[in-house]
C-alpha cells in the first residue's frame, strides 16, 4: 500500500494526497454500502496513513514503512478504538484523533511552511493541509452534536460517533468550501460559531496562503526561465 513507498520530504505530499483522497472515498464507500462500525477500519487506516507519510517524513528507518507492519498496525488502532468505545469511552476516542490530526496539521504546516523553496510538492502539501482542517471540523461537529444533541437539523438521530462521523465529513467539506446547500444546517450558537468561523477559515486559507505559493512557484518557474534565457543571449554574445 501506500507506505510501501519510499517516501522522502521531496515527495511525500504526492504519496499523502492520494492517500488522502482514497481514504475520503473509503468513508463514504463504507457508509454508503457497510454497517456503521466499518468507519473504525477506515479511521484506522488514516492514522497510520498519515504516521508513516508525515510524521514519517523525515525518517527513513520508521517501523511502519515496513510492508508487513502497516496492516498489522491498522488492526490494533481499530481494536483499540472499539475497546474505548465499548467501555465507554467514546469521547475520548474522538478526542485522541481530534489531537492527531491536530498535531498532524500542525506537523504538515512545517513541512510546508517551513522547508525550503516552495515547489510543486509543497503545493499539494498545501491541498493535503486543507484535507486535514476539513477532517478536523469534521470531528469537532461530531462532538458537539454527541455532547449537544439538536445542534444540527438534517441529520438521523444516531449517539454513535461512527454513524455521525461520514455525515459531517460531507458537511465540513461543503462548509469549508462555502458550497451552503443547505441540507444540513448549525441550529445553536456553538455549532452556528464553528460553521462560520470554519467557512472564514477556509476562503483565507484559498486566497491568501495557496494563491501566494501558487503565485510564488510561477514567479520562480518564470524567472528559471528568463535566466536561461539571459544565459544563453550571452552565451551567443560571445561566440
Amino acid at each position: 500500500m501506500l507506505a510501501e513507498q519510499d517516501m522522502t520530504t521531496k515527495d511525500n505530499f504526492i504519496y499523502l494526497t492520494i492517500a488522502l483522497t482514497t481514504l475520503l472515498l473509503s468513508t463514504a464507500l463504507a457508509q454508503q454500502f457497510f454497517d456503521p462500525s466499518a468507519q473504525r477500519l477506515v479511521q484506522s487506516t488514516t492514522v497510520i496513513t498519515l504516521l508513516s507519510i508525515v510524521w514519517g517524513a523525515k525518517n527513513e528507518k520508521l517501523f511502519l514503512r515496513k510492508a508487513f507492519i502497516f496492516p498489522v498496525a491498522i488492526v490494533l488502532t481499530s481494536l483499540g478504538g472499539y475497546w474505548l468505545d465499548n467501555v465507554n469511552l467514546e469521547y475520548a476516542h474522538l478526542l485522541l484523533l481530534l489531537v492527531f490530526f491536530i498535531f498532524t496539521a500542525i506537523q504538515t504546516t512545517k513541512l510546508v511552511m517551513l522547508a525550503g523553496k516552495v515547489d510543486s510538492n509543497k503545493i499539494l502539501g498545501a491541498i493535503c493541509l486543507y484535507l486535514l482542517l476539513g477532517l478536523i471540523w469534521a470531528l469537532i461537529y461530531t462532538l458537539i452534536e454527541l455532547n449537544i444533541p439538536g445542534s444540527f437539523k438534517g441529520l438521523k438521530s444516531s449517539e454513535h460517533w461512527f454513524e455521525l462521523f461520514p455525515t459531517f465529513v460531507y458537511f465540513s467539506f461543503v462548509t469549508l468550501t462555502t458550497l451552503g446547500f443547505g441540507d444540513i444546517a448549525p441550529t445553536l450558537p456553538l455549532s452556528q460559531f464553528f460553521v462560520y468561523f470554519q467557512a472564514v477559515c477556509g476562503q483565507f486559507y484559498l486566497a491568501i496562503l495557496v494563491a501566494s505559493m501558487v503565485g510564488s512557484r510561477i514567479s520562480a518557474i518564470s524567472n528559471k526561465h528568463a535566466q536561461r534565457f539571459r544565459d544563453r543571449y550571452m552565451q551567443d554574445q560571445d561566440d
